[in-house]
């Protein structure tokens, strides 16, 4: 599917739609530019899951939890990472045995981990200055 946001609360929006029909296990890849709007729709993701903590982007700690509502919620920051090899050394499998979503930013730096289940998430820029263009592919892929 594809859609088309004109402002961060546009792009968090179509973010819940998308976390309300997720499952215990799923992860969410998402590639896109710096400023795309990755970050804006993780946290639709966790108001999507009935989270009530304040999201911000891991780049520095390359992982937040958040947990209080349907599914907990691990937020990846993938973009320090040079290969999968490293995301294993930070319990990547744990994380998916725990029951949660785990959403990723910067995916293509680990694409080989990432199974074929994967919901794909692309952001890009549009025309306007807030404007993305939000691709969303994948199992359980539809806002």
């Amino acid at each position: 599917m594809e859609y088309q946001s004109n402002s961060p609360e546009e792009t968090e929006a179509i973010g819940a739609r998308l976390a309300a029909g997720l499952s215990a296990g799923t992860v969410v890849a998402f590639t896109g530019d710096l400023g795309a709007g990755k970050t804006a729709f993780v946290r639709g993701m966790a108001r999507g899951l009935g989270i009530a903590q304040r999201v911000t982007s891991p780049t520095f700690t390359i992982v937040n939890e958040y947990e209080g509502g349907r599914l907990p919620l691990f937020h990846f920051d993938m973009y320090r990472l040079g290969s999968a090899d490293e995301l294993y050394d930070i319990g990547w499998e744990d994380y998916l045995a725990r029951g949660g979503v785990c959403a990723v930013e910067w995916s293509e730096n680990i694409e080989e981990a990432l199974e074929e289940n994967t919901v794909r998430v692309d952001l890009r820029r549009g025309d306007g200055e807030d404007t993305r263009i939000i691709r969303i592919t994948g199992p359980e892929g539809e806002a």
